[in-house]
């Protein structure tokens, strides 16, 4: 039986994984919301499975609102090549508390691609507008510490089951 070989966790479903995600400042895990965003979770997979992000940084980092990420030149004006559909209508979204991590766009409908941003706090002034998709379950302390330029590394999915929830997305 030919084929490609599935990267580890590529036979879990998107409820049964975590994106491991190695910074400069230490290593952070997020949980998946595919309830609440099929779209963006299947797009940050698939993303994460070619290795996009590895090497990028983030280059937003508003203290006490957002770090943000995902930027392939890294000013935030740069993406995948494609667009996706926003979610933030869709019933079972959650809202922007600590550790929420959601998808950036512009100013325009459906334009979110591969840049993501994480809460420092809880931002129900975003609830609504930007859709979210996942959040932090470790590692919180890693994102509170994060700088303008530290790079991710890598990010790797792994079985949810082997990473305890540490840090409430709340």
């Amino acid at each position: 039986m030919g084929g490609c070989a599935l990267p580890f966790a590529g036979n879990l479903t998107p409820e049964e994984q975590v994106a491991v995600v190695t910074t400069d400042r230490g290593t952070f895990v997020i949980e998946f919301y595919p309830d609440a965003a099929p779209v963006a979770v299947d797009n940050f997979i698939k993303l994460i499975n070619q290795k996009f992000y590895d090497g990028l940084t983030f280059h937003r980092i508003v203290e006490g609102f957002v770090a943000q990420g995902g930027c392939p030149v890294g000013d935030g004006t740069g993406g995948p090549g494609w667009t996706i559909t926003d979610e933030y209508t869709n019933p079972n979204q959650r809202p922007h508390l600590r550790g929420t991590v959601a998808m950036a766009r512009t100013n325009a409908p459906n334009s979110s691609g591969s840049q993501f941003y994480i809460c420092f706090k809880p931002q129900p002034a975003l609830d609504g507008n930007y859709t979210t998709f996942g959040g932090v379950i470790q590692g919180m302390d890693v994102v509170d510490r994060l700088e303008i330029g530290d790079v991710m590394t890598k990010i790797r999915l792994e079985a949810k089951s082997k990473h305890v929830k540490e840090t409430p997305a709340e």
